[in-house]
């Protein structure tokens, strides 16, 4: 600033409004605050300091009076403790008093004088027989604090000794028997002789070896014995190292002990997480399923299944996390317990709780490391996202070989003791006892289920155990009293609100499918096994209103996030959403299974399959794709009626066709076919086509015998004759592509590259000409047989449909199915011999089929391998490419919305014909005829005397098909017309014959006079067969 004049020191205000003062108070509170905190920091490292120097002077001034002992001891007793003798034992000798002073377990001469000593004690012990004289002298007292104290420090000092010098003594750690003489197994049993349950103070030392951390030098101990060069599997037989082990594991079983530790060091923690432990010891194994023993510490393990990453120690590495280890362990020794004849209930709920915990863990990367079976060239890939999380091969092969059948048998034995499934009264509710043991099972399987291959353990579950007829009975009972939430009450794995029907139906609907696989047909429906067909009407009703409600009402997840939701890894983490995935998938498919169970053979009406909520909205929001209306469609389709769905799928032809004329300014697919050439001129001209041209109009000129082509333009009609004509040529049996069944039922020859070179091929335009037919509308007469039909649907046929291919064959293997006596007499073997034209040739069923003979333990496989290879294997070609021709129009999720038997109806249409009523009231009139006309009710009159056959002619004169639409004529395009022809009703005109314009649907009728002379004339036209030459 510049001087002013004025000398003072001018004020400097604080614009804050502070007062300088308090600033500087402020600044000197903190600058004092930061000196006593420093002050205080100094005085901490001078304590510290001094605490460390005092520690250390500390432990060397015993390191040396340590040294002055030792060396005091070795000049009274001897370097090799030659002038030790059985008083040295006793209380008034200073000998283990100053041995257990000075010992250091890494010291290498300690450790040679407790293995001397060891060695004495055993022969001591040998020679008087008695341990407590040894230790505590003549009048010892149990009570004695200072001699149990010793006795304490001993054993630990034996097992810290093997603990220290273990990679010193790695090659004999569990190697070494009992009776050999190695240091290991001297310092060994030594414990064990310590520690025996009879010895009083046994309780008091492993107390004292618990506190510090035993498990954990054992499990040490363990780890580096494998290491070793020289361990090839388990241990010697009687090792002292399993001895001390199952003394230690016992002695929580043995009352009044109450010996506690922390869960972290715990045998559960430390012993039963190493990896293939009863591979090791086979004997601990027998020991600890010892009822009351596997019963404590499965209990004990309870703790463990609510957060085990707090107890379980740190895994050893990626491929072997603790809670799989100890789940693999847990698992086989779980099958022990379970076959004793008094194995509680309690264990198994135990078991179920800590079981089910750890497989939840091990679902999310389990599933992707097991190999999946290659599918068939005709069936579906699904691609699965890789997970980095794998386990070690041997590890998965324990846990997935221990839930073996034998170990589900005993599970559910075991838990469903004492239940009744027979039908009786359903008004008693369940007990809490039953709900318990229900919800452990399905919570345990419902997991298992996730990550094993289901068809290791479907068919034990199925036949071998009960679990079908007494989840029915709990579930029937929980349905007709309303009574879910009980369920709900006592399930862990759910959360209370959950509906108490998704942990049963989970479990209840993919075994019951599997059932339905194997079940024939004279069981299902004459013995009603395993169900009644009442039962399973009831059934229907469950699964319908379950399903409604996961799909419709309440979804577990956006309708648009639906299909993603087949990778379930991304919903493991939400158990609730998942499993209502997993049972609206199980319960579609035992639904949709049902529906084919009744479509062989009715037993309930097919309204029972369909959703009552089903209406016009939703019908209107089913056509959107991505809609939860259009989800429900397609998972579960036989909610919604057939007419509906048939609306839908003509709504997506016409959007594709609409889709397909807007690129066509004009027809550009015109052919010439002769008629007596059809298939040859139509598989030439056509099979060529792109997918755009096969969906755009295909307009066809037909030549006859004589060369010469037919009158008439096709407007439409013409392509309606020339498919129908096409259809019925190829599909006939004689020309060597399709076989007939004794029913009269079209399948694919197996045989067809016999007749012919190009068979393949013309399998897949039969394929694209069958999707024009469905394009178009066209309804062709062409039978199919059902198992052919559900390889359009990609579906594996299996035994029940043998019947309709070939009955006699079915029979037989029903046969065998039911054969009381040693079926290996029969002398069959896994083989088959195919017949094709008088051509004989033998296929092995499995490799090596030849030599392996069908015994009862295996006749069900073989079944089930013929009815394999004659419904799927031997046309597996020609259904792929039919399949393939089919989909360049129609694609395959346009009929997944269609079971077999309606898939039939959208081909062929009715096989009752044509309803006439509703194709009068569907009828227009024009050139002077009315619906009162005279002419018109005799023509009426006259069509309805026609019979079956010749009404179906009538339509196909009038239509170019001899079946109407499948909903009606009301959907025929355009109506019906009846026109006068003829003008005057003159005598030229009376004998004319009528006509039509079948891309008008149009009938072109004179007014006849009579009945019979319309009746004449009509017969004649339908029946004339000239082609387009009338018209």
């Amino acid at each position: 600033m510049f001087f002013s004049g004025d000398p003072s020191t001018r004020k400097r205000v604080d614009l804050g409004g502070r007062s300088s003062k308090e600033r500087d108070r402020q600044k000197l509170l903190e600058q004092t605050r930061l000196e006593r905190n420093k002050r205080l920091r100094l005085r901490q490292q001078n304590t510290a300091a001094t605490n460390i120097q005092k520690c250390f002077r500390g432990r060397k001034v015993v390191e040396a009076e340590r040294s002055k002992v030792r060396e005091q001891f070795f000049s009274v007793y001897g370097r090799h403790l030659q002038n030790v003798d059985r008083s040295c034992f006793g209380p008034n000798s200073n000998f283990l008093r100053q041995f257990l002073f000075f010992f250091n377990a890494k010291n290498a001469t300690d450790y040679s004088a407790l293995v001397e000593v060891c060695r004495l004690l055993r022969q001591f012990v040998q020679n008087s027989g008695d341990i407590y004289v040894l230790f505590g002298g003549t009048d010892y007292l149990f009570e004695d604090e200072s001699v149990s104290y010793r006795v304490k420090r001993f054993a630990y000092a034996c097992i810290q000794a093997v603990y220290e010098n273990r990679n010193q003594l790695k090659d004999q750690l569990i190697m070494a028997p009992s009776g050999s003489s190695t240091s290991t197994t001297l310092l060994l049993e030594s414990l064990v002789m310590l520690i025996e349950p009879q010895v009083s103070w046994s309780c008091k030392i492993v107390a004292f070896l618990l506190q510090r951390n035993v498990y954990y030098q054992i499990r040490e101990i363990i780890f580096t014995a494998k290491k070793s060069t020289s361990f090839q599997g388990p241990a010697a037989k009687d090792s002292s190292l399993e001895h001390v082990l199952v003394l230690i594991m016992s002695h929580m079983g043995q009352k009044p002990c109450i010996c506690a530790t922390d869960v972290r060091w715990t045998f559960i923690s430390q012993i039963l997480t190493i990896p293939f432990l009863w591979q090791l010891f086979p004997y601990l194994k027998k020991i600890f399923t010892t009822n009351d023993l596997s019963q404590q510490y499965i209990h004990h393990m309870t703790i463990f299944a609510k957060g085990p990453d707090k107890v379980l120690p740190v895994d050893m590495s990626a491929e072997f996390p603790g809670y799989a280890c100890l789940l693999g362990n847990l698992l086989e020794a779980a099958a022990l317990a379970f076959a004793r004849p008094d194995c509680s209930f309690d264990l198994a709920m135990d078991f179920t709780v800590v079981a089910t915990s750890f497989l939840e863990e091990l679902a999310p990367f389990y599933t992707l490391n097991t190999k999946s079976k290659e599918a068939d060239d005709d069936e579906m890939a699904i691609d699965e996202k890789t997970n980095d999380k794998v386990l070690n091969v041997d590890l998965e092969r324990q846990i997935s070989n221990a839930i073996d059948p034998r170990f589900l048998l005993q599970l559910t034995n075991v838990l469903f003791k004492g239940f009744s499934h027979a039908n009786g009264s359903y008004k008693e509710r369940p007990s809490n006892k039953e709900v318990a043991a229900v919800t452990a099972a399905c919570s345990f399987l419902h997991v298992t289920f996730n990550i094993l291959p289901l068809e290791r353990i479907m068919t034990v579950l199925a036949y071998r155990t009960e679990i079908i007829p007494v989840l029915w009975n709990f579930m029937k009972r929980c349905h007709e009293n309303q009574n879910w939430s009980s369920f709900s009450e006592h399930s862990a794995y759910l959360p209370g609100d959950a509906p108490g029907w998704l942990l049963p139906l989970a479990v209840f609907c993919p075994i019951y499918k599997h059932m339905l696989m194997i079940v024939d047909n004279e069981e299902f429906y004459d013995q009603e096994k395993p169900l009644s067909l009442k039962d399973i009407r009831c059934l229907i009703v469950i699964l319908r209103q379950a399903l409604w409600q996961l799909l419709w009402l309440n979804p577990s997840m956006p309708a648009s996030s639906a299909k993603s939701a087949t990778n379930t890894n991304s919903l493991r983490s939400r158990p609730v959403e998942f499993i209502q995935h997993r049972v609206s998938i199980a319960a579609s498919e035992l639904l949709s299974q049902l529906q084919d169970w009744n479509n062989r053979r009715q037993f309930t009406p097919p309204s029972d399959f369909q959703a009552d909520g089903v209406n016009e909205h939703f019908n209107s929001q089913a056509m959107v794709e991505g809609s939860r209306a259009y989800d429900v469609l397609k998972r579960a389709p036989f909610l919604v009626p057939f007419t509906s769905r048939v609306k839908i799928f003509t709504s997506q032809l016409a959007a594709a066709k609409e889709t397909s004329d807007s690129h066509a300014v004009f027809t550009r697919n015109r052919f010439r076919i002769r008629r007596d050439h059809i298939l040859e001129d139509a598989f030439s001209q056509l099979s060529s086509l792109s997918e755009e041209d096969l969906k755009a109009a295909i307009r066809v000129t037909f030549v006859n015998e004589f060369g010469v082509e037919e009158a008439g333009i096709d407007g439409g009609g013409i392509f309606k004759d020339f498919m129908e004509n096409i259809t019925r040529a190829a599909f006939d049996a004689q020309y060597g592509l399709f076989k007939e069944t004794t029913d009269h039922l079209l399948y694919p020859n197996p045989g067809s590259a016999m007749v012919h070179e190009q068979h393949l091929q013309f399998f897949h335009f039969l394929g694209t000409l069958l999707a024009k037919a469905m394009f178009e509308g066209i309804l062709v007469d062409i039978p199919f047989a059902t198992f052919f039909l559900s390889k359009l649907k990609q579906k594996y046929n299996y035994l029940n449909d043998l019947p309709s291919l070939d009955p006699e064959l079915y029979r037989h293997l029903i046969f065998l199915k039911h054969y009381e006596g040693d079926i290996s007499e029969l002398e069959l073997y896994f083989v088959i011999v195919n017949n094709e034209y008088g051509e004989q040739t033998v296929e092995d069923l499995l490799p090596g089929g030849k030599n392996l003979r069908v015994t009862n333990e295996n006749v069900i496989t073989f079944i089930h391998l013929v009815a394999n290879h004659r419904l799927n294997y031997q046309i597996r070609q020609q259904s792929s490419h039919f399949f393939r021709g089919f989909q360049q129009l129609i694609p395959k999720d346009w009929i997944d919305i269609f079971n077999e038997h309606e898939l039939q109806l959208m081909i062929s249409g009715s096989v009752d014909g044509f309803d006439l009523d509703n194709l009068r009231s569907h009828t227009n009139y024009a050139g002077g005829y009315h619906q009162d006309h005279y002419v018109i009710d005799m023509f009426w009159e006259v069509l309805k005397s026609f019979s079956m056959e010749n009404q179906r002619k009538f339509l196909k004169f009038v239509t170019g098909c001899s079946r109407g639409p499948l909903l009606g004529f009301k959907y025929l395009e355009p109506l019906f017309c009846i026109q006068r022809a003829g003008g005057e009703a003159s005598e030229e005109a009376l004998d004319r014959l009528p006509t039509s314009a079948t891309c008008m649907n149009l009938l072109k009728l004179p007014p006849y006079k009579s009945k019979a002379q319309m009746e004449q004339k009509l017969l004649y036209s339908i029946n004339a067969e000239a082609g387009f030459d009338l018209s």
